[in-house]
């Protein structure tokens, strides 16, 4: 049988913090940080010329962003996604509309913005229990 691995995301709509949980140890895996290519600056000159299309462009960019997320998910049995915006949600059923992740425990639980060791701290105490 296949050992579990489990993953925290800590995330927002720009970034997301990837948390690694082994056995009472928390890694930070090699992509620790994964952002969003939609930034601000790219929003104002998207919305001078027209609101729909700046609309389009962050639906592509947040699209973009999530599949980032999917391929690191999908290589992990246990799953936590936390934060303070909506984009936990939008992530959690970008993936469960996908088959290839039916088997993947997912939750996803609102937080608060949290430092980078609260943030550690909730994944080691959510995993332990």
């Amino acid at each position: 049988m296949e050992s579990e691995k489990k993953l925290g995301i800590w995330m927002d709509h720009s970034h997301a913090n990837l948390i690694e949980y082994k056995t009472e140890k928390i890694e930070e895996i090699e992509e620790k940080v994964i952002t969003s290519n939609f930034t601000h600056q790219e929003k104002e000159k998207s919305l001078s010329k027209s609101e729909s299309l700046m609309h389009n462009k962050e639906q592509q960019r947040q699209a973009e962003f999530y599949k980032k997320l999917g391929e690191v998910v999908k290589n992990y049995t246990d799953v936590i996604l936390f934060g303070p915006t909506d984009a936990k949600v939008e992530l959690f059923n970008n993936l469960r509309a996908d088959h290839n992740f039916a088997k993947i425990k997912i939750e996803v639980m609102q937080k608060d913005k949290m430092t980078e060791n609260q943030q550690h701290a909730f994944v080691r105490e959510y995993f332990s229990k």
